[in-house]
């Protein structure tokens, strides 16, 4: 009912607001931090920012290219997790792109027809399963003079394919790290990527196990020569909620869930490589980022003032994922005060 909705947002606004101060302490420590254009925050060198990124929070955004629906591992924080067999094919010979099917031939029609978008980037589980089918498709993109990204864990990775990717005409590779524990393997792999391509990040949901193997083994991942650290605040869905339930969680805007540690692990992470000057760029791809991307994103396709695609990943509001940090009696509130009259124990039944 509308007056349960009104504690339910009340208390929503109370936590987000002391979360962000919890952010700006963190965020004050940190003397090199930098700002693109209000949109985002990072430290390092500018030159190494990712150019898929300003796309995204700059450019026409981020344009996804869809092809394949299997993965070789399954990452408790995957937005599929539990459904990883029973994703739907996007059809033989068939890329999805901006909701369409394309055939690859039928990218000439649609470079022809369409304003070229600043960059592109192939997501949606993991194409190193069937990597030598995206090269021609990538070289048509390439040919036309747009960027492309790509997502990896990393696992099937090899010097020929990534070789092979690169002179297809592959602009940035980006490392899900955490989706391997920083396994061995892939951060080879990394070093090797960096010999092909102009940009080489890693890109990962902030999460305790990924801050502690990282650290663990930075010098040897910085050593890889990677341009670039996404920090990505992990924020959940209805297929990985449980994977983290009892944690304490906030909602951003009444858009996404995220447990409140994953974007302060980011800012201590980035005081670390602000201090220690890294040798490049760690961006905070925090909930704040994506809604400045989802409203550039409206804007440069002409939507109306104020619209987005920015909401919550679930189908009614998930009020109970936020009863752990209620009932934590360690986390503090920045003001608190009685409940009105009519919302009280006993006077809000119905």
């Amino acid at each position: 009912m509308t007056k349960h909705h009104e504690i339910i947002y009340a208390a929503f606004a109370q936590i987000e607001m002391a979360v962000a101060d919890r952010i700006e302490k963190l965020k004050s420590e940190i003397k090199g931090l930098k700002s693109l254009e209000g949109r985002t925050l990072y430290v390092g060198d500018d030159s190494k920012f990712s150019s898929g990124c300003r796309s995204c929070l700059l450019g026409t955004g981020l344009t996804a290219i869809r092809k394949t629906n299997k993965c070789n591992i399954q990452c408790k924080f995957c937005y599929n997790y539990g459904e990883l067999d029973d994703i739907m094919p996007i059809g033989e010979g068939m890329w999805e792109i901006g909701g369409t099917k394309f055939y690859e031939k039928d990218i000439d029609l649609l470079l022809s027809i369409h304003k070229k978008p600043t960059g592109i980037s192939y997501v949606y589980l993991e194409p190193f399963m069937e990597i030598e089918k995206y090269y021609g498709v990538i070289k048509k993109f390439h040919d036309a003079g747009i960027y492309q990204h790509m997502y990896t864990n990393g696992l099937l990775a090899n010097e020929e394919n990534l070789k092979a990717l690169a002179e297809a005409g592959l602009d940035e590779l980006r490392f899900n790290l955490g989706g391997t524990n920083c396994n061995d393997k892939v951060i080879e792999n990394i070093g090797i990527a960096r010999k092909y391509f102009k940009s080489v990040g890693i890109e990962t949901p902030m999460t305790p196990e990924f801050f502690e193997t990282f650290f663990e083994k930075k010098d040897r991942i910085l050593a890889t020569g990677v341009d670039f650290i996404n920090c990505a605040e992990l924020h959940l869905s209805a297929n990985n909620i449980g994977n983290y339930w009892g944690e304490n969680m906030y909602v951003s805007r009444h858009g996404y869930v995220s447990p409140i540690w994953s974007h302060e692990l980011t800012m201590k992470f980035m005081k670390t490589a602000d201090e220690e000057k890294w040798p490049c760029a760690v961006h905070d791809c925090s909930n704040n980022t994506k809604f400045a991307r989802d409203l550039n994103l409206a804007a440069k396709e002409g939507k109306w003032f104020g619209a987005s695609n920015y909401g919550s990943e679930f189908s009614r509001v998930p009020f109970e994922a936020i009863i752990p940090t209620l009932e934590d009696e360690t986390f503090t509130f920045l003001e608190e005060e009685e409940m009105p009259a009519g919302y009280r124990v006993g006077e809000i039944l119905f």
